[in-house]
């Protein structure tokens, strides 16, 4: 290996990326816990064509177009590595060799492009959000993580424009990945439209168990997710390892509170909602605050979420799984709060409490608002494109009688009877003099 290579840094970065791959399946428990029963699958396939789909996309020219030389005023990268050409294998991005990190990376973009899922569940065609996917990814997650992510050179002023020029804190991704996100889905439902008995129909989530799996499992690999964006093993990893606990957990204990005193009952699905608001809001401040700070920040935003995922209701836009309410609003809250709680280590610009002036918060809200304008006005004109030449909503009877048989030919549950032996006859007690197995309307009800 070439000189400045680290085993143990290289080591910890691909074990990030596992970590973080991890969290997409996690995400998509998590989301199909929160339908109902006969969305199940939809849900759950949805963030697996992400994974499948990015990752060709990401070999092909997203890794180029994000982390390629800055080719147009820190706004895209060029086209050197396409095909992940003109890399070799002992290449180092650092300490670590560059297919580790274009495989870190990689994760970040697959999970930003299954975020915005939730937002249209039980709704939307397959073969929609494919090609919405695929679009997306191109023009807007790639070039969103080339301002964001790609410091450029030794030189300053040749990287993205976020990053390098601006001097927004971002550590790993509030805007590039959760603001960006919340304000695609924010998009999207307003082309889409509600769901059949929006408002009107119950749509409780139909397995509290996944939801939990869900959560946990995004909590475990937000670790990597944090920690590993130092590219690293380090003391600037360890902060923000010890920093995304308890940021987390400090939101989970501020939603559920907020619950406790607004409707008198604090619920799992509070609990896993909570938790994940502070994972987001906590990514881009992670290195940059003090663990009291991290405390502070995850309490506020798990309250400031419990309240913000009503505003569906309020304004009448159907965002399903709360991507909104917890993605964009929370990546703004942790965004805007590192200009005020940034401490100001290792020679960074501290924030407003930390007496570092108000400067560093005008470039986070610089930052977070560009982001946020740029992702909902392309999401929009993309939705309306795929929506104009495939149409991205099902029928209204398959929505009825659910997306997973319509779509996919497939159920998640079977709730006909159990049977036994080669003629099928039914198994003793089921079926046979007992009430009939409820349907799956039934279960959702």
């Amino acid at each position: 290996m070439p000189p400045g290579f680290d085993g143990g840094d290289t080591a910890w970065v691909l074990a990030s990326s596992a970590l973080v791959l991890l969290m997409t399946p996690g995400l998509a428990f998590f989301y199909g816990g929160m339908v109902r029963a006969k969305s199940v699958l939809n849900m759950i396939i949805m963030s697996f064509l992400a994974i499948a789909l990015v990752s060709v996309l990401w070999v092909l020219y997203g890794y180029a177009l994000s982390f390629g030389d800055d080719a147009a005023s820190g706004l895209i990268g060029n086209l050197d590595h396409l095909g992940l050409r003109d890399i070799e294998i002992n290449t180092l991005f650092g300490t670590v060799p560059t297919f580790v990190f274009a495989s870190f990376q990689l994760m970040f973009a697959i999970i930003t492009v299954a975020l915005i899922s939730g937002a249209i569940a039980d709704r939307v065609k397959f073969a929609a959000w494919t090609v919405f996917a695929l679009l997306w990814a191109s023009l807007v997650y790639f070039p969103v993580a080339h301002w964001v992510f790609f410091f450029g050179g030794p030189d300053a002023g040749d990287g993205g424009w976020i990053a390098d020029r601006l001097g927004a804190y971002d550590f790993a991704g509030g805007t590039a990945v959760h603001i960006n996100a919340g304000a695609a889905a924010l998009a999207l439902v307003l082309v889409v439209g509600k769901r059949v008995g929006f408002k009107r129909d119950p749509m409780r989530p139909h397995n509290l168990p996944f939801v939990m799996l869900g959560a946990g499992l995004l909590w475990f690999g937000w670790f990597g997710f944090n920690s590993g964006s130092a590219v690293a093993a380090n003391g600037t990893a360890g902060l923000a390892f010890i920093n995304t606990q308890v940021a987390t957990s400090a939101a989970l204990l501020g939603w559920i509170l907020v619950e406790q005193f607004r409707d008198g009952k604090p619920t799992t699905l509070g609990a896993a909602s909570g938790a994940v608001a502070g994972l987001v809001a906590i990514t881009p401040a992670c290195a940059f605050v003090s663990p009291l700070g991290a405390v502070a920040l995850g309490f506020v935003a798990g309250a400031i979420c419990a309240f913000a995922v009503g505003l569906k209701y309020r304004f009448g836009f159907d965002d399903s799984l709360d991507v909104v309410g917890v993605h964009l609003v929370g990546g703004l809250v942790g965004t805007l709060l590192v200009g005020l709680l940034s401490t100001g280590a290792r020679g960074l610009n501290a924030g407003l409490f930390y007496g570092g002036g108000g400067a560093q918060l005008w470039r986070q809200t610089i930052a977070a608002f560009a982001v946020m304008g740029y992702s909902f006005v392309v999401t929009l004109i993309l939705a309306k494109i795929v929506d104009l030449v495939v149409g991205l909503r099902v029928t209204e009877d398959v929505e009825i009688s659910g997306i997973d048989l319509g779509e996919h030919a497939e159920t998640g549950y079977d709730f006909g009877p159990l049977t036994v032996g080669h003629g099928g006859a039914p198994l003793a007690g089921v079926g046979a003099g007992t009430a009939p197995a409820p349907n799956s309307e039934k279960v959702q009800a």
